[in-house]
């Protein structure tokens, strides 16, 4: 499917305003570009930096403010267009002092081609762990001794293998992983996780994510690799008590690769999902945001959760006492 951009022009003080909008329109996912932000990253970053063009710090102090969505490229997707034009028109009559900024749009074509295989040339095979070597289905390769493949396609889902939090997620399956443990995997993403749990002997129960084009990305790489998904479940569990009550509890295994905001959020779903003696693998979490997400594993009741770290990203590995 292709995806129409749709740039949202408008001001600090819209943000709320507009935002709200999208939630209403049950439009979750959106990019924001702060012209605020900039300006502070200039003030604040200034000591780091031995010289700034004096052009591009008054170019990008200037910027006007972006929140930025994609729509379908539909008929569903042009109504919904529509839609936020017309509610964007009446939000800015609400604005008599033109605090909101413009609260106009512009709109351009992303092909789905474009954006899931522009990055293919630089996606090479690679070993991660002691067992594995990660590549796309495009390359042809021989795993040395010892090693096996997992091929993993990501698209637009996050998930190469390369990143930091992913393969210290995958190192610590490699420890914890001894065969037949139940894994939720809690954001997804191309599946790569749930993968990984399987080819080493879990069973890969659950995979959940809020976006349901990578729930699907998951299930077609997971057949790439001769195993299954039991179940792929599409929403925000944290604010989905539907959901949460869904995913259910009395696993072995629960992976989070996520962020640290969200895992701190979660700790005490986490909790009450894993069976005793469970153990949950998180990272996503900036070394600088460890000492918090340990401490919100151990108030929970976690006890002495291990940390690992690489590239300035941290996880944790925590069990669930019996």
């Amino acid at each position: 499917m292709d995806w129409t951009e749709v740039t949202i022009f408008t001001a600090t003080a819209g943000i709320e305003p507009v935002t709200a909008l999208l939630e209403e329109m049950g439009i979750e996912g959106y990019a924001l570009e702060d012209a605020a932000d900039f300006a502070e990253f200039l003030e604040s970053t200034e000591i780091y930096w031995d010289y700034v063009d004096e052009k591009l710090k008054e170019e990008l102090s200037q910027q006007e403010t972006k929140i930025k969505i994609y729509l379908p490229d539909s008929e569903a997707g042009e109504a919904q267009y529509r839609t936020l034009c017309s509610r964007l028109a009446e939000l800015k009559a609400q604005d008599q002092e033109g605090a909101w900024g413009r609260l106009e749009t512009a709109s351009a074509l992303t092909r789905q081609a474009d954006w899931e295989w522009g990055w293919k040339q630089y996606f090479k095979p690679f070993p991660v762990g002691e067992t594995f070597l990660i590549k796309p289905s495009w390359e042809e390769c021989v795993p040395g001794e010892g090693r096996r493949i997992l091929e993993i396609d990501p698209a637009s889902s996050f998930g190469t293998g390369s990143h930091d939090t992913t393969q210290l997620c995958i190192c610590a399956l490699e420890q914890t992983v001894q065969g037949g443990e139940r894994l939720l995997d809690m954001g997804t993403g191309s599946g790569i996780l749930s993968i990984a749990a399987a080819m080493l002997g879990a069973q890969a129960d659950t995979a959940v994510d809020i976006d349901e084009h990578c729930l699907a990305c998951a299930v077609e790489n997971a057949q790439k690799n001769g195993v299954s998904i039991g179940r792929t479940l599409h929403g925000d569990a944290l604010r989905d008590p539907a959901l949460a009550a869904e995913i259910g509890g009395g696993y072995q295994i629960i992976c989070a690769n996520i962020v640290a905001d969200i895992i701190i959020g979660m700790a005490p779903m986490f909790w009450g999902q894993l069976a005793p003696g469970g153990t949950l693998i998180c990272s996503g979490i900036l070394d600088e945001r460890a000492d918090e997400v340990r401490q919100a594993l151990e108030a929970q009741g976690f006890a002495a959760p291990v940390h690992t770290a690489s590239g300035g990203w941290s996880a944790f590995v925590a069990k669930k006492p019996v």
